[in-house]
């Protein structure tokens, strides 16, 4: 199966999310992960993985 970045996968409660995204963990506070993330949003990108528990939650949004 072939997929790009406007792919969606169904999760198990029915929940369609794009089957491609930016995984922020380990991405360090501060400029990096602010410029990982727009460069991502301006490739097509539009699933954002973030937890609280990462601690950049500030430079991802």
């Amino acid at each position: 199966m072939k997929h790009n970045m406007t792919s969606t996968v169904t999760l198990n409660n029915k929940t369609t999310i794009p089957w491609f995204g930016l995984g922020t963990f380990l991405s360090p506070v501060g400029e990096t992960t602010q410029n990982a993330v727009r460069w991502a949003l301006e490739a097509g990108y539009r699933h954002i993985d973030t937890a609280r528990i990462y601690d950049n939650e500030q430079d991802v949004g």
